[in-house]
């Protein structure tokens, strides 16, 4: 019986087989690509999700409260934060169970590293002057300022000139002391420029100049005195002509574990000369490399520290300097001149020629320091975190008043640092304290004003590193790696791109600028109690003097349920022992660009570290998947309920014969059961053979099993789909099946025109009309959700560099998902239209007889198609967008337009297929002719 009914309806069966094949074959398809989809992302996700540190734990107080609100780890906070954590409390963290590595910094202070820049100014050398002195003007331009700097001098000439190496028998020659030799005679030529601007001719104990004991120059009135940084360089011979420009570099003092340090990053790797820190390395009483006296034993002692110093300045800046020749009279004399009290005013008063200009890399001075030079730390600063004021499209960057002069000072008879940055004299964006050093020498005790304190210590570099040889971690996941790296800023805008020349924005040498230098000069933590107590005004570094803990934790993979187990429960730990400390769980972090305003209207993009964005992402790919996988399968039921229903409702006469001539309702039941069941195995059988062709045509990952997995989808949804129309089937009593259904009569409202008829015809029967639109309606909202989940999702990681990473590889499966849901609604709606159509078959006779074309029959059809289009589809995007305001939670916030817009695209796509898919089916309405119509009614 099944079988002849299948044979005889055949058109029928095909219709209803072809609608199962196509929802279970694309619900396969669809769940395959968004099964690929969620594992491209996890796998993105767990492969960046590892960074350089799990945990960084920060002193009290050091959180900002815009990182607390925005889930956020500041990109330059290392820099502004000296001390907090204790060493008892640093050394209790590293033996908690679970702690893998715990990598301490603790920053001392900015300390400055004297140095010179190489300026070339051969090309600007006279070959016909046996000697001649240049005059550079340089200009120093750094990051959004420009700075004049002092004039330098190049003295050239042909004579040869003597660096000193060692005293001689009567001591009026030191190590560093320059001659220029012409025949018998002897020139200082440089020295009295350099050292003796004052003029005098004898030192104070009567015996003529130059002697190297005492300071000659005066004490300038600031720190950015022109006159006391204008030096004079002495270039012998016609080899290469140099200016070299005094320069000092603030560099960040600080103290790590050598041994956690590696661990963490390979610090040990990134050596480029001498060697790096280890365990053992200690600060030791000794002389002192640079004591002038040639006696060992009797030079002077301090505390020697080592450190190792980057091989990268890791601040900006290019010196261009306008070069001129001056006009000196007569060459013979210029050595006597310079070598003599008056080569100050002599030269500071000399007229010129500007020749050209030269430039140089500001950075080029840091890389002449070597590892055998040594320096003392007078004074080190410490500076504050920026202060930031949020504002509705980012970050706006509080500045603070101009530094105190008071700054500069230390407590030794020269008063002053020398070579103070230009940059000082900017924007002023942190608070700066300096901490100057104790004035005794020499002992390991103080007294008098230093009382109770130590002696300044020298530090001894022992080796250099390279910042690019440390070990790569992914750019998705990467956490501030302060004690190497500066944070990432370039312009937001044109306008600030264009200020910054297509540039980004380095940390300049301005101690309180908005970008400060990271460290760039470590230490051991044994050194730190000799450097602290170094200070003449103790400071609370002294008692806690760690200013973070990156805590690497054992056993963690990525953001697996045991990784996030294991971190968590060492962050837990922390926070017990020490609840007033800042933890902060940054495994799967990822960098997120913030927009902070600087003044000039300048706006630029930082790279702070949101927090968890790997677990949030994995969390929306878990919800994202369940909701579309829920979705495509509703969308799938009801296409194939709705095939099922016509095809009852086809039956209509032949189910009431049936009745009539003594079928139960149970034997109906079973009978129109079995026919979709046939079909649905049919149907199953054929998609199982399409999934696994399109599967691997698509490349999805269907394999065999997954493409035999449609045979029971396509039974179960076509049987769970046919139950209610089969139902509803028995349901009808055998009088009521035979006889054509009858409306009351009720008043007709006149149709004017071909539109207004389409209206009647669609209100006249509202349950079919609804039932229509409901396909429709369902499409369209499962569109207005799915494309507002798809913006949810990315409003849940986006604004990361990961985030960003995983919404760009999410979109495929997501607008699959919307374009397979709608098609199977659309053709759900034209499904059920067709069926009216052929119910009101006679109608459309009666109104071809009394004279309308087909053209006109066609239009009325395409009208109610639309009609019933329009109504699925408004009613689809309300209950979308009523939907998502309902469970949205505020993250809709901003984007209301856009999906209003989303949603009523979406109404007119499905008005778009479902005429579009009418038209071609009223073409095979048209064949049958009136006549044959009206007879057989």
């Amino acid at each position: 019986m099944i079988l002849s009914q299948l044979r005889r309806r055949r058109a029928r069966a095909l219709a209803l087989t072809s609608a199962i094949l196509v929802a279970a074959t694309g619900f396969t398809l669809l769940t395959s690509t968004v099964t690929t989809s969620q594992a491209r992302t996890t796998g993105l996700v767990e492969d960046s999700a590892r960074s350089a540190y799990d945990i960084l734990v920060r002193p009290p107080g050091t959180g900002t409260a815009v990182e607390r609100e925005r889930g956020l780890v500041e990109a330059n906070f290392l820099s502004g934060v000296f001390g907090g954590i204790t060493l008892g409390q640093y050394e209790r963290i590293k033996d908690l169970a679970g702690v893998e590595t715990a990598a301490p910094v603790a920053n001392v202070g900015y300390l400055m590293v004297q140095s010179t820049v190489p300026v070339d100014v051969s090309a600007f050398r006279d070959s016909d002057e046996p000697a001649q002195l240049l005059r550079l003007t340089p200009r120093l331009t750094v990051g959004l300022g420009s700075y004049p700097v002092a004039d330098q001098y190049v003295y050239l000439t042909r004579n040869p000139i003597v660096t000193h190496q060692k005293w001689n028998k009567d001591e009026t020659l030191w190590p560093g002391l320059q001659h220029e030799i012409d025949g018998a005679d002897r020139y200082a030529v440089c020295w009295f420029y350099n050292e003796d601007k004052k003029g005098d001719t004898y030192d104070i104990l009567g015996e003529r100049l130059p002697q190297p004991l005492f300071v000659w120059n005066p004490v300038p009135k600031s720190a950015f005195t022109p006159d006391a940084r204008s030096r004079m360089t002495c270039v012998p011979g016609d080899g290469e002509a140099v200016a070299r420009v005094p320069v000092a570099y603030p560099v960040l003092l600080s103290a790590i574990d050598p041994v956690a340090e590696d661990a963490l990053v390979g610090l040990r790797s990134a050596v480029s000369s001498g060697r790096m820190l280890t365990a053992k390395d200690r600060p030791f009483w000794g002389p002192d490399a640079f004591d002038l006296n040639p006696v060992e034993s009797e030079r002077q002692h301090d505390w020697q520290v080592p450190v190792v110093l980057s091989d990268r300045a890791l601040t900006a800046g290019t010196l261009e300097a306008t070069v001129r020749r001056l006009d000196v009279g007569d060459p013979a004399t210029l050595a006597a001149r310079l070598s003599s009290p008056r080569a100050h005013d002599f030269v500071n008063a000399l007229k010129g020629t500007e020749l050209g200009r030269a430039g140089a890399d500001l950075g080029a001075g840091l890389r002449t320091v070597t590892t055998a030079d040594d320096f003392e730390i007078p004074v080190y600063w410490t500076v504050g975190p920026v202060d930031y004021a949020p504002t509705g499209d980012g970050l706006t960057a509080r500045t603070r008043p101009a530094q105190s002069p008071d700054l500069w000072k230390t407590n030794w008879e020269d008063g002053l640092v020398a070579n103070v940055p230009e940059e000082n004299e900017g924007t002023q964006y942190r608070e700066v304290t300096a901490h100057a050093s104790t004035t005794c020498m020499n002992t390991k005790s103080c007294d008098y004003e230093n009382a109770g304190r130590g002696a300044t210590p020298i530090l001894n570099i022992v080796g250099r590193y390279d910042t690019d040889r440390l070990r790569g971690f992914s750019t998705l996941s990467q956490v501030p790696l302060e004690t190497y790296r500066s944070p990432q800023v370039t312009g937001a805008d044109e306008r600030s791109r264009a200020l910054l020349g297509d540039r980004p924005l380095l940390p300049d040498r301005n101690l309180g600028g908005y970008l400060s230098p990271p460290p760039t000069l470590l230490t051991t933590m044994d050194s730190l109690s000799v450097i602290t107590h170094s200070r003449r005004k103790p400071t609370a570094q002294e008692k806690a003097p760690v200013s973070a803990v990156r805590i690497r934790v054992a056993g963690v993979t990525g953001v697996d349920p045991a990784s996030r187990a294991r971190v968590n429960s060492v962050a837990g730990q922390i926070r017990a022992a020490y609840p007033n400390l800042q933890v902060d769980v940054t495994v799967g972090s990822s960098p997120a660009p913030q927009t902070v305003a600087l003044p000039q209207n300048v706006k630029v993009t930082e790279y702070w570290v949101a927090k968890g964005v790997a677990l949030r992402i994995l969390r929306a790919v878990d919800t994202k998947s369940a909701v579309l996988f829920g979705l495509v399968l509703v969308v799938c039921a009801l296409f194939v309920g709705q095939a099922a229903l016509a095809s009852v409702r086809s039956r209509r006469s032949e189910i009431g014969t049936l009745r009539c001539v003594g079928w139960s309702a149970s034997e109906i039941l079973r009978l129109i059961l079995g026919e979709l069941a046939v079909i649905g195995l049919g149907a199953g059988t054929l998609g199982a053979l399409l999934a696994r062709g399109l599967g691997a045509l698509l490349g999805l990952p269907v394999s065999t099993a997954k493409a035999a997995l449609v045979l029971p989808v396509a039974l179960l949804l076509t049987l769970a789909a046919g139950l209610l129309p089969a139902w509803r089937a028995t349901r009808v009593q055998p009088l009521d099946a035979v006889t054509p259904p009858v409306t009351g009569a009720r008043r007709a409202a006149g149709a004017r025109s071909v539109v207004g008829l389409a209206l009647n015809n669609l209100v006249r029967v509202p349950g079919r009309t609804a039932l229509g639109a409901a396909g429709l309606a369902l499409g369209v909202a499962a569109f207005t959700v799915l494309l507002t989940l798809t913006l949810a999702f990315q409003g849940e990681v986006a604004g990361s560099l990961l985030g960003n990473a995983v919404v760009a590889q999410a979109r495929a499966a997501d607008y699959l998902s919307v374009a397979l849901t709608l098609l199977l609604g659309a053709a759900g709606a034209v499904d059920v239209l067709i069926l009216s159509l052929r119910e009101r078959a006679a109608d459309l006779a009666v109104l071809s007889a009394s004279g309308w074309s087909r053209r006109e029959l066609g239009r009325l059809a395409l009208y109610e198609g639309a009609g019933l289009a329009l109504l699925g589809g408004i009613t689809g995007a309300a209950a979308g967008l009523a939907t998502v305001l309902a469970v949205g939670r505020g993250l809709w916030g901003g984007r209301f337009l856009v999906m209003t817009g989303a949603a009523a695209l979406s109404t007119l796509a499905g008005v778009a297929l479902v005429c579009g898919v009418l038209a071609l089916s009223i073409r095979g309405l048209h064949r049958t002719s009136p006549a044959r119509l009206l007879a057989g009614e």
